[in-house]
């Protein structure tokens, strides 16, 4: 865009409190994040709308804009014109500008973090396990489990426990992921029963996490549960895209153990609608929560970690001068979950399950949590009860087993039972599917976009539950 075809400042900001007055009702109802992006999107849109009437602008030529039959020769002229004459298409516009923006957002996958220092040597050989007692048969085949867990700390050199954490998992044959940053570890991680036991030998024998058996959570399943494994050094060891240092897992909620926490859902049960000072919130994905939840709990609709500060921020009068009583699958995500919703200071007390919902299930596996409780690999849930409380998305009939959309590129999830997978109901919605067979008889080599379907347009990317 050439510089001529920039709006100038006077007539930009007149035009953002004049020409777009519906685009700025939607405006106001976003986080201050998404405000930024969308007043970018705005300015963007309304230059670009104006560089597609210029004329002439070559070296030595004047330069003229065109529009409506008319000619402007000034930069406040065309501007003027647009801003009264062009709202509504300036707002298409930045609405499409808008949405493209976040579904690229969506799309870039999380990078790693690289070291820029000149790597030093460190020897890790110290803290890898002697195993020469052990059988390759005991370590890669036979009864196996998943491990979930994390720890909280100061690590001065994240570089170093990921080439220690590599070297571990791999001599064990373990796959799964491994994050780790200045703020901590976070891991799941599957193999062998004998390969997962000396997996948490080590990690508690290393004097930098001070972990004991009792922080790993634990369920059947083996190496087979993912791909491969993946070790690497991020920003965060959960992304909730908030810098770890201003939004610190030292500010967390209370951490109340899993008999603690029952007695207090019981109590809220008993109040029933009665109650209206706490809040029982699941900060899990709506994907999560729609095969399994506490009672009476509120899952916000939410499709990532990182839009929970949004939601937060938009939701506020939900927590204001409510106890809120928080809780996700391994604990994780509660600690600065909690920790950013204390920082609005609008919540009477904050207090978070302890092991999340995996150690609930351990110690009360008939208790308040009804359903089966998603996990994060290829088994996609796991059970304690028998209870469905979801519905397959084409018959109704309860349902509660996800499989990927059928559909190329589409990473949506989708509860579509037997019956209705015989009868090709493969897609997470009619619309994808229909994509989905139109995608079958394209030629393999046509490239495909991102889908959009039903799934993601008929949901706001932060609800509103005020």
């Amino acid at each position: 865009m050439a510089a001529d075809d920039a709006p100038c400042l006077e007539f930009m900001n007149w035009e953002l409190e004049t020409s777009t007055c519906n685009g700025l009702k939607q405006e106001k109802q976003l986080s201050a994040s998404q405000r930024r992006c969308y007043s970018l999107c705005r300015r963007k849109s309304f230059a670009a709308f104006v560089a597609s009437k210029r004329e002439g602008g070559q070296e030595g030529e004047s330069t003229s804009w065109c529009c409506c039959g008319q000619t402007f020769e000034e930069h406040s002229a065309i501007h003027k014109h647009v801003a009264w004459t062009h709202g509504t298409e300036i707002q298409q516009l930045t609405h499409a500008a808008y949405e493209h923006l976040l579904s690229q957002l969506e799309e870039e996958p999380e990078t790693q973090q690289t070291d820029e220092r000149e790597a030093e040597p460190v020897d890790i050989s110290a803290w890898i396990p002697k195993i020469s007692h052990i059988s390759e048969e005991q370590l890669q085949n036979g009864p196996g489990k998943v491990l979930l867990y994390y720890r909280y700390c100061q690590v001065e050199d994240p570089h170093v426990i990921c080439a220690w954490q590599k070297a571990l998992c791999e001599k064990l044959h373990l796959t799964g992921k491994v994050r780790v940053a200045t703020e901590g570890i976070n891991g799941t991680v599957g193999g062998t029963n004998m390969a997962t036991d000396v997996y948490i030998d080590a990690m508690c024998s290393h004097p930098l996490f001070e972990m004991d058996k009792e922080d790993f959570k634990t369920s059947d399943g083996s190496a087979g549960c993912f791909k491969d494994l993946r070790v690497g050094v991020y920003k965060e060891i959960v992304p909730m895209g908030m810098d770890p240092d201003v939004v610190s897992y030292q500010l967390a909620g209370v951490h109340l153990e899993p008999e603690e926490f029952h007695k207090e859902v019981q109590a809220l049960l008993a109040k029933g609608d009665l109650c209206n000072d706490t809040v029982l919130l699941d900060c899990r994905n709506f994907y999560e929560s729609k095969i399994g939840q506490f009672t009476q709990c509120l899952a916000p609709s939410i499709r990532k970690f990182s839009y929970f500060p949004d939601y937060v921020d938009q939701n506020l009068e939900l927590f204001r001068d409510k106890k809120v009583l928080m809780y996700c699958t391994g604990g994780i995500r509660c600690e600065r979950g909690s920790a950013y919703l204390r920082s609005k200071d609008v919540c009477k007390e904050v207090y978070q399950l302890k092991g999340g919902i995996h150690k609930y299930l351990e110690r009360f596996p008939e208790g308040f949590y009804r359903g089966k409780l998603f996990v994060f690999d290829e088994r996609y849930a796991i059970s304690s009860n028998n209870d469905i409380i979801s519905d397959c998305r084409y018959c109704g009939c309860p349902w509660d087993q996800y499989k990927l959309c059928s559909t190329k590129l589409c990473r949506q999830l989708v509860l579509s039972c037997p019956g209705c997978r015989k009868d090709a109901c493969t897609a997470c919605c009619p619309t994808c599917q229909t994509k989905g067979q139109a995608q079958s008889e394209a030629s393999p080599t046509v490239p495909h976009h991102k889908e959009e379907c039903e799934c993601t347009e008929g949901r706001p990317r932060i609800p509103r539950d005020v």
